[in-house]
Parts: C-alpha cells; structure tokens; sequence
C-alpha cells in the first residue's frame, strides 16, 4: 500500500457563510487538523486561546511575522490575522489533511505559495450563502454586534464574495446537512488523487 501526503484545503468565504462550522466539523470528526490562525483582536464572548484562535499582542504577532513563521497573514477589519507554518507544513509531509478557514487575502498568499509540499497540497474552496437576505440574518442572528457591526460586515461579505471565481470549488450554502455532505465529498474526491501518492 502507497502512503499518500496530506490535503491542505483552503476554505473562504463571507462571514456568516457557515465555513467556520464545516470547517470545526469536520476537525472535530477527527478526519482533519484544524489549523488554527493567530489574531491581534480581542476574544469574543466563549473564545479560547490555543482553540479558536492563538490570540496574540500586535507586538508578538509581528516579530513572528519577521521571522518568517507565518504561511499567509492578512489586515481584517483593522486586525492581524496569520496562519503558523507550523500549524501546516508537518502534517502535510506526515500524511495528515489540515483545513484552513481563511479570507481572500490569505488565500491568495498560500495560493502562490512556492514551497513544494504546499503546492501539491493545496485545495480551496468558496463558500458561498444562498442568498444576501439570509446572510444578513446568520450576521444579525449572532446577537453579539451592533449594528454598525452589522452593517460593516454585510458591506465587507458582499465584496468578498465577488471574488468566488478564484477558487477551483464553490459551495453553494443550503442546509447544515447538505453542505457537510457536499464538504466530505469533496474532500474524498481529493483524497483518490494519483498525485498525492508518496513516491517512496
């Protein structure tokens, strides 16, 4: 039997669009490591450092980022967000999938990626909300922002999305259940591919 190396997929998407979700699921399952980004704001209600995100000062986050840890990092509503390398690189070389939930920016910069164990993994995938009318009420139905909050989110997610034709997979968001469905599939599709079948 041929080991294969490990998937990284890339997941974007507006806020309110339910990657986030998909994307703990299916770690939560078991089948993938979550990669877990860095962050200079605030934890929000519920937050946990080291589980939701690695919460750092702007300080810390940019002597990491001189020192060349991090795979992609992006400025998001005013903070620093960025993806370790070590959250990554190792698993894929072990064989593990690790899934990435991140914005547009970041995408790109892993997209373009140059290191070899990046571009043999990648995938990504847009996920898109059904429509403006329920995205506005995922984004209101939280009950943690103001409305200003709000605004500026749907203002943001709306811009976002026209940038879905990047990406090699689109998901287009229907029930929790389909769109898990539709998520697995994909990832199983990659899983069958020649190219990822360790040469040794």
């Amino acid at each position: 039997m041929s080991a294969r190396t490990g998937i990284l997929l890339v997941v974007s998407g507006p806020s309110g669009s339910g990657k986030t979700t998909l994307c703990r699921q299916l770690a939560d399952s078991g089948e993938v490591r979550y990669s877990i980004s860095c962050t200079t704001r605030p934890p929000r209600p519920g937050e946990e450092n080291g589980k939701d995100y690695h919460f750092l000062s702007r300080e810390d986050f940019q002597q990491r980022l001189d020192a060349g840890d991090f795979l992609e990092h992006a400025l998001v509503h005013g903070n620093l967000y960025g993806s370790l390398k070590s959250e990554v690189i190792s698993h894929l070389q072990a064989g593990t999938d690790v899934v990435m939930d991140i914005d547009i920016q970041g995408a790109d910069q892993v997209r373009g990626c140059e290191d070899s164990d990046i571009q043999r993994a990648f995938v990504d995938l847009f996920v898109m909300p059904p429509s403006e009318a329920e995205l506005y009420q995922r984004l209101s139905g939280r009950g943690t922002d103001s409305a200003e909050t709000i605004a500026l989110r749907m203002t943001n997610a709306l811009e976002e999305m026209q940038h879905w034709r990047r990406y090699t997979y689109r998901l287009l968001s229907s029930t929790r259940e389909q769109d898990r469905a539709d998520f697995h599939a994909l990832l199983a599709a990659e899983r069958l591919r020649v190219s990822r079948i360790s040469q040794s």
